[in-house]
């Protein structure tokens, strides 16, 4: 136990820490003895109320480096604990837990019954209606054969359903993803021209984002993630979705040769140079469409209890344009349709995955990005209805889960998947309960796949713009937009920065800069830490920042600042820097109003987590400054692992034993009195 004494004083009492300490801490005693303080107040002088009792600062319990190492390994890598269920158990549950750990279906099909199952049929049935007309027409996004949508949204749900911890996931290909897929490889190979070549690097790229996707949930790295922040995916999603709406002019209008860049500037002028290509009779008909879309999503989410309108909505144009244009193809001969399209099952791919060649870093690059926007979506979605539901969601399983899914699906002719949120969104409402709800999904695409191939023939181009338009309109989150504005301008110029970069760049580079912006967030944030000026609340033992509270009060003869971020070799020379200048100030300040001579710096170093060698360098420079200008470098509450470091530096001797104290209250009072006993 941390040594603590009493020392009487008339009207005050306080405790100086005895020459015990140095050697409670070179011993280890790591605990402070527990105490009850109490205190003095006179409010006619409204001063900080003074202690009984000091505290001595100690060490952290003794650790090897081996413990320390296993310590940080797990806060790095298992913050979550996940194999907590297996302690204590027998060899059976441990198993059984193993199980359940690798295949969650089994945890959930144990309690199986027709009541939840008869709601997910209900609900994979509403979401294949949206499944198969969005396969179809994200598959033309990423310029591949539309039935290779049909095929991802075949296999990828029912691995996801065996692998997936969420309950209400709904998988599938999605407009981020196809866009970037697109776009990325098109620039490489012109799937025009090289329509085989094209579809290998597509498969290639989905297999590499599987693998990427698995890597990161296998070595519990899933933080890498959280690189594009909120603010930068807001943006960059608003100016895909616009992207993405402009391209589908050309079905909408009915335009031939147009563009297959990405930018604004570039879409637009041709959408002008190709008007005589207009069909009006696609522009009434899409437009038409478009319109009636557009209004059952807004009576899906106005009113959720008519989210089967929007679900179905869809489905039933595709199958009305379709009947349209088979009964009048004499009097619609400029409508482009889809085509014939191969019935059957998935056919193999894995003889089709490009290894080697020129065109292999492309693949990587491609699969690497594709990999993380669409891990990233698919993450959010499942903790978002996790949320909503009550239950918690693995974020490395889904990785692992999504991962494996995508390499299972680049080997059997399926481009890069993940959750959906307009799907998810569909599944929820619609009373999904369970993965088997992505079961029911994928045999109904699997009957389509069967059967209803042919049919798809007369399937007009306009009606798959006009279903993708309405689907990613949503990605434009305008009112988070304005949010970020409200409160947090720069997280509004990341946002900002992403969306222009999407719109007059390209997609990649607008992700780069996403990308580029979050990481320079968190360099700014870690090499210009905030650090304040902090005075006593009246008649309490609070110290809090000046600027922040009015009621806050310098204390005479003291400058008190706190720093609140690690000190680490990125920010020490910018803290060093800016506490010279606080310092500056505070002497100008007792200048200008005939203040009291400084005497003391005490930094409180509560939000201080960590500090390495060169923080350590730099409060011992800063130590030695002070002390040139006859001024004391006081250090109060610096957490365990600081203390740890100050000691195997041998800097607590340079301190000395009133140089550290467990609160800037007890600081204060302690040397406020050492003052006064000096002659």
């Amino acid at each position: 136990m941390c040594n603590s004494q009493q020392v009487h004083q008339p009207l005050t009492y306080l405790t100086k820490m005895d020459s015990n300490t140095n050697k409670a801490w070179n011993k280890g005693h790591h605990q402070p003895q527990t105490t009850t303080v109490s205190i003095l107040f006179s409010p006619e002088t409204m001063a900080p109320p003074e202690l009984h009792e000091l505290h001595d600062v100690c060490l952290p319990p003794e650790k090897t480096t081996l413990q320390k190492l296993r310590h940080k390994l797990s806060e790095v890598f298992f913050p979550d604990d996940p194999l907590h269920r297996f302690k204590n158990q027998t060899r059976v549950n441990k198993i059984l837990f193993a199980l359940h750990f690798v295949f969650p279906i089994f945890e959930w099909a144990n309690n199986y019954n027709f009541t939840l199952f008869r709601s997910d049929v209900v609900a994979g049935l509403t979401i294949a209606s949206l499944a198969i007309p969005q396969g179809i027409s994200y598959a033309k996004l990423a310029n591949l054969p539309p039935v290779i949508g049909l095929y991802s949204s075949f296999v990828p749900p029912l691995i996801y359903a065996v692998l997936g911890s969420s309950k209400h996931l709904a998988v599938g290909p999605v407009s981020i993803a196809s866009l970037v897929m697109g776009t990325m490889l098109n620039d490489a190979v012109s799937y025009s021209l090289h329509p085989l070549l094209y579809l290998r690097l597509a498969f290639t790229a989905t297999f590499f984002a599987g693998l990427f996707q698995a890597s990161l949930g296998l070595l519990r790295l899933g933080f890498v993630i959280d690189f594009l922040s909120k603010a930068t995916l807001v943006g960059f999603m608003a100016g895909a979705a616009v992207i993405v709406s402009l391209q589908q002019l050309k079905g909408l209008l009915g335009i031939v040769n147009f563009t297959s860049k990405m930018q604004i500037i570039s879409v637009l002028s041709s959408v002008i140079e190709q008007r005589h290509e207009w069909s009006w009779h696609t522009i009434v008909m899409g437009f038409s469409f478009l319109a009636c879309l557009l209004t059952t999503r807004q009576i899906g989410m106005r009113k959720p209890k008519l989210f089967w309108v929007s679900a179905a909505a869809p489905l039933a144009s595709v199958i009305l344009s379709t009947v349209l244009i088979a009964l009048f193809e004499s009097h619609l001969p400029n409508i482009a349709t889809i085509g014939q399209l191969k019935k059957g099952l998935n056919p193999p791919s894995s003889n089709k995955l490009y290894f080697h060649g020129e065109f292999l870093t492309v693949a990587v690059k491609t699969g690497a990005v594709t990999g993380l926007l669409s891990l990233t979506e698919g993450i959010a979605v499942g903790r978002t209805f996790a949320a909503l539901k009550n239950y918690q969601v693995d974020g490395n399983k889904e990785m692992i889960a999504i991962g494996l899914m995508n390499m299972a699906g680049s080997c059997s002719s399926c481009y890069v998947t993940t959750g959906s949120f307009s799907r998810s969104a569909v599944n929820e409402n619609a009373g999904g309960q369970t993965a088997m709800s992505n079961i029911v999904m994928a045999l109904t695409v699997l009957v389509t796949l069967l059967f209803l191939m042919p049919l798809f023939k007369y399937t007009p181009d306009l009606i798959l713009a006009a279903i993708i338009v309405t689907a990613v309109i949503g990605l434009i989150d305008y009112q988070s937009a304005f949010r970020l504005w409200k409160v947090d301008k720069l997280d509004f110029l990341a946002c900002l920065s992403s969306f222009l970069g999407v719109l007059f760049v390209s997609v990649p580079v607008g992700l780069a800069i996403a990308v580029g912006i979050s990481v320079f967030k968190i360099l700014l944030h870690v090499t210009r830490p905030n650090t304040s000026v902090l005075g006593n609340i009246p008649g309490t033992q609070i110290y809090q920042d000046l600027d922040r509270y009015r009621e806050a009060q310098r204390v005479p003869s003291f400058l008190i600042l706190g720093i609140e971020a690690p000190i680490y070799f990125a920010n020490s020379t910018y803290l060093q820097e800016r506490i010279l200048r606080w310092l500056r100030e505070e002497e100008d300040w007792i200048a200008n109003n005939n203040g009291s001579t400084l005497k003391c710096v005490i930094i409180d170093m509560t939000a201080v987590t960590a500090i390495d060698t060169s923080g350590l360098t730099m409060v011992n420079e800063l130590r030695k400054m002070l002390e040139n200008r006859s001024l004391q470098l006081v250090l109060a509450n610096p957490t365990g692992s600081v203390m740890e470091k100050l000691h195997q530096s041998n800097s607590l001797e340079s301190f000395g034993s009133n140089g550290l104290y467990l609160t800037v209250g007890e600081a204060v009072a302690d040397i406020k009195l050492s003052w006064k006993a000096k002659p």
